[in-house]
C-alpha cells in the first residue's frame, strides 16, 4: 500500500489500516487475504449522523476524547489533573508484510505512544502492544492505556466465567447499547473474570460463524470491554486495570501494555483453536512441548491431603507405578511445620517430623519405580505462623500497621522487594540443587486484597516481580517444568505459558464438570498444556460419584494424571485405570499434536470431541446429563480427511443388544468401514448412554490401494 496506510498478511488472513484520518490506524478491513487491499480502502468511507461531531465518532485502533471519540477512550491520563487531553498525530511508520511500528505524538500533552502490530504468518494470530512516553516536564499518571480497540462487525459476545472449581464458564448475550466490562482486582487472572473475549456473528457455533478472539496475556488485574457506540459501531478494547497512583511515569519513562493477542475465524469456535493452538504451541511456548510426551502423573493431594506419612507415601508411589503413571508429585503438606494450611508457608525445606531423613528417601523410591519427582511450592505466599514471617514480619504485600482479610490463612509475600525475592529463590534453588527434582507445581491460593508496597498500588511491580522470579528459577534449573496453578485455574494466561509447561485447569475432578471446563479451556489451550486428573470415586468438591471409565476418559485428551488414593480402589476399577492410562501413552505422540473439534448435537446434555491429526483421529462422547430422547441421534464427526475411514470402539462395555438400536457394531464392539463425508453428513451412531456414561472411537484413514 501507498502512503494512506499499510496492510498486513499473514495465515490466509489481511488487514488493511489507514493512517489518513487523525490519531492512531484504523481498521478497514479483516478478513480473508486480500490480492489488492487498496479494494478495501475504496470502501473506508462512512456517512456523517446529524446531531453528532462534525467529523462523526472517530474510532481507530486507539480511540481518544480528544478526537471527538465519545465512547470508552483507549487513553486516560493527567498530571495532578491537568493535561487530560490527547491529539496525536502520526509521527512514523515503519511497516513489513507482517508488522508494523506506528509512532504518534501529543507535543502539548507531553506524550509519545508507540503501537507494535505483529500478525504471525503461519496462524494469522495478531499481537497489539501499546506503549506511552512522558516526553513533558512534569510526572504523568496513567489511569488506562488499551492495548488495542477493536472494531466489531457483530454484536453477540461470549464472556468467560465462573468461581473456584467451576472455571471458564461461558456466557452469550447481545450487546443492544452501553457498555459491557469484565474486570479482574484480585492480582490474578482469576476464576470470575478470566482475560477472553469472543465477538461473533448472532448464532455462531462451533463449527459455524464468523468469530473474533481477544485474549489479554497478563497474570494481574486485567480490564476487557466491550461497547456498542452511539452511532451503532461496536468496540473491544483490553488492557492491564490500573489502581489510582499505581503507574505514575517520571519524565523520560515509558509503560508498555500486556500483549493483547487476537484471532479471527470464519468457521466458528473450532476455527479460532486452529489458529490459537499452533500459536500457543509455536510462538508462546516457543516449541519446546513438541514431540515431548507429557508424563502420566501421580499427584498426591487428594490421597492424602496434609497427612503425609513416608511410609504410605512410598506404597502410594508403587500403586502409581503400577498402574502407568510416570511422575509422583508431592502436593501440599511436605514442609516444615505443615499441619494445615495455617502454618509453614515461607519455610521451604522438609518438616523434619514427618521426612526426619528429609525427602530424600521419598524421591530415591520414586524414581528406583522409573517415575521423575514433582513438588508443590507456594513460593509468593507465607503464613503467620512461619519462621519467615516471625523473623520479617514486614515482609508482606500491604500497607504497615493495617490489619488485612487472609486467604486460606495466609499473607502475600512482597516480591517487589529484592530483598524478600532473593530469600525465596535461594530456598527453592536449595531444594532443586539437593535433589533430582523434575517438576514444580507452582500455586497461588489466594486473592491480592491490600496490594500495595513502599506506600504505592503494586499489583503491577508484583506481577512482574513474579514472573522476574519464575524466569529467574527456570535459568538457574532449565530441564524443570513448572505448572501454573492458582487454587486450580485462576492463572491460566498466554504470559504465564511463557514460562511454564502446563495449566492446573481445576481443583474439581469432578469428570462431569470437568467437562464442561475442558471444553471452554480448549478454546484457547491445546490440550497437552491442561492438566487433567482421575480423582477419587466421589468427588471431594462436588460429592458426586463418577464411575472410573467416564473420569479416565474425561482425562485422557489432557496432560494426564491420577489424584486418589490408589489403595482405596478395587481390583476392577484399578485394572480399567491403567488400560486408560495404556490407550493415553499410546495415543498421545499425535494426540498432544492434534487439532481439537468441539463437536455439536441435538442433546445438549451429550459433550463430544474429536482430535484429529492427519491420519489419525480421537472421538468422545460424554453424556453429563439425562438424555432428551429415548434413542440418540448420530453424532456428526466433522474435520477429518476426505476419504475412506475406518472406526472402532475403544474398550467397549459390554452392552445389551437392544441399547444398542439393532447396529451389531455399536452392541459388539466391531469396527466400521466408512468415509469422512458420511461421518459429517449422516454421523455416528450412538449408543444409549445414561447421564454420567462416555463412549470413545479411535478412527483412522484407510491407505488408497497402491498409496
Amino acid at each position: 500500500m501507498g502512503p494512506p496506510g499499510f496492510a498486513l498478511e499473514g495465515g490466509g488472513e489481511s488487514l488493511v489500516f489507514l493512517t489518513r484520518e487523525p490519531g492512531a490506524p484504523h481498521l478497514v478491513y479483516w478478513g480473508p487475504r486480500l490480492a489488492d487491499p487498496d479494494a478495501a480502502v475504496a470502501l473506508a468511507d462512512r456517512p456523517l449522523a446529524p446531531a453528532m461531531l462534525d467529523a462523526g465518532e472517530t474510532l481507530s485502533w486507539l480511540p481518544e476524547a480528544g478526537q471527538g471519540f465519545t465512547g470508552h477512550p483507549a487513553i486516560l491520563g493527567h498530571r495532578e489533573g491537568r493535561d487530560l487531553i490527547t491529539r496525536m498525530e502520526i509521527s512514523g511508520v515503519v511497516a513489513a508484510t507482517r508488522s508494523a511500528r506506528v509512532t504518534m505524538v501529543d507535543e502539548r500533552a507531553g506524550v509519545e505512544v508507540v503501537l507494535r502490530l505483529a500478525l504471525d504468518g503461519a496462524t494469522g494470530v495478531l499481537t497489539s502492544r501499546a506503549a506511552i512516553r512522558n516526553t513533558g516536564a512534569a510526572p504523568l499518571t496513567l489511569e488506562w492505556l488499551a492495548a488495542g480497540a477493536v472494531p466489531s462487525p457483530h454484536a453477540e459476545i461470549m464472556s468467560f466465567g465462573g468461581r473456584w472449581a467451576r472455571e471458564f464458564t461461558t456466557a452469550r448475550q447481545t450487546l443492544a447499547g452501553g457498555l459491557l466490562v469484565n474486570e479482574n482486582r484480585t492480582g490474578r487472572t482469576s476464576h470470575h473474570a478470566p482475560p477472553f473475549v469472543i465477538a461473533g456473528e448472532a448464532g455462531f457455533g462451533e463449527a459455524r460463524g464468523e468469530v473474533f478472539a481477544a485474549h489479554l496475556a497478563w497474570s494481574g488485574n486485567h480490564r476487557i470491554l466491550a461497547e456498542r457506540l452511539r452511532d451503532g459501531r461496536l468496540q473491544i478494547q483490553a488492557g492491564e486495570a490500573l489502581s489510582p497512583g499505581e503507574i505514575v511515569l517520571g519524565v523520560g519513562e515509558t509503560y508498555e501494555t500486556p500483549a493483547l493477542y487476537l484471532a479471527r475465524s470464519d468457521l466458528g469456535l473450532n476455527g479460532l483453536s486452529d489458529r490459537l493452538h499452533p500459536f500457543v504451541r509455536d510462538t508462546v511456548m516457543g516449541g519446546r512441548l513438541r514431540g515431548k510426551p507429557r508424563p502420566v502423573h501421580c499427584n498426591t493431594w487428594e490421597a492424602v491431603y496434609f497427612d503425609h506419612d513416608p511410609a504410605r507415601l512410598e506404597a502410594l508411589a508403587d500403586q502409581a507405578a503400577a498402574v502407568g503413571a510416570e511422575r509422583f508429585v508431592l502436593d501440599d503438606g511436605w514442609f516444615a511445620g505443615r499441619a494445615n494450611d495455617r502454618a509453614g508457608l515461607g519455610d521451604w525445606w522438609p518438616d523434619p517430623v514427618k521426612y526426619p531423613r528429609g525427602l530424600g528417601p521419598l524421591i530415591g523410591h520414586v524414581r528406583a519405580l522409573g517415575m521423575s519427582f514433582g513438588l508443590w511450592v507456594e513460593p509468593e505466599m507465607v503464613n503467620a505462623d512461619s519462621d519467615l514471617f516471625r523473623a520479617h514480619p514486614d515482609w508482606i504485600l500491604g500497607e504497615p500497621g493495617r490489619d488485612q482479610p487472609l486467604g486460606r490463612g495466609q499473607y502475600v509475600l512482597d516480591l517487589t522487594r529484592p530483598e524478600v525475592s532473593e530469600t525465596i529463590f535461594q530456598q527453592i534453588d536449595a531444594l532443586l540443587r539437593a535433589h533430582p527434582i523434575a517438576y514444580l507445581k507452582w500455586d497461588m491460593n489466594r486473592d491480592l486484597t491490600h496490594a500495595v508496597s513502599d506506600g504505592r498500588a503494586a499489583v503491577h511491580r508484583q506481577t512482574m516481580a513474579v514472573y522476574a522470579l519464575i524466569d529467574r528459577v527456570r535459568a538457574a534449573h532449565p530441564a524443570v517444568e513448572i505448572e501454573s496453578c492458582a487454587s486450580g485455574g485462576g492463572r491460566a494466561d498466554y504470559e504465564i505459558l511463557r514460562r511454564t509447561d502446563r495449566i492446573w485447569t481445576s481443583d474439581c475432578n469432578d469428570s462431569v464438570e470437568r467437562q464442561h471446563i475442558q471444553r471452554a479451556f480448549s478454546i484457547f489451550f491445546p490440550p497437552e498444556i491442561m492438566g487433567a486428573h482421575v480423582g477419587p470415586a466421589k468427588s471431594h468438591t462436588t460429592a458426586r460419584t463418577a464411575s472410573m471409565r467416564f473420569a479416565a476418559f474425561t482425562a485422557l485428551v489432557g496432560h494426564m494424571g491420577i489424584e486418589a488414593d490408589l489403595g482405596a480402589l478395587g481390583e476392577r476399577d484399578t485394572g480399567r485405570l491403567a488400560a486408560a492410562i495404556a490407550v493415553h501413552k499410546r495415543l498421545r505422540p499425535w494426540l498432544h499434536a492434534a487439532r481439537t473439534r468441539r463437536l455439536e448435537h441435538p442433546d445438549a446434555g451429550l459433550l463430544a470431541t474429536a482430535m484429529i491429526a492427519g491420519t489419525r483421529a480421537l472421538i468422545l462422547a460424554a453424556q453429563v446429563a439425562t438424555p432428551m430422547s429415548a434413542t440418540p441421534r448420530p453424532l456428526r464427526v466433522s474435520g477429518l480427511a476426505p476419504g475412506a475411514w475406518t472406526i472402532r470402539e475403544i474398550d467397549p462395555p459390554r452392552r445389551e443388544r437392544r441399547t444398542a438400536a439393532g447396529s451389531g457394531f455399536l452392541a459388539r464392539g466391531e469396527p466400521v468401514a466408512t468415509s469422512a463425508a458420511a461421518l459429517a453428513h449422516a454421523g455416528l451412531p450412538l449408543p444409549i448412554l445414561h447421564a454420567g456414561q462416555i463412549v470413545a472411537w479411535e478412527a483412522e484413514a484407510v491407505a488408497p490401494e497402491g498409496g
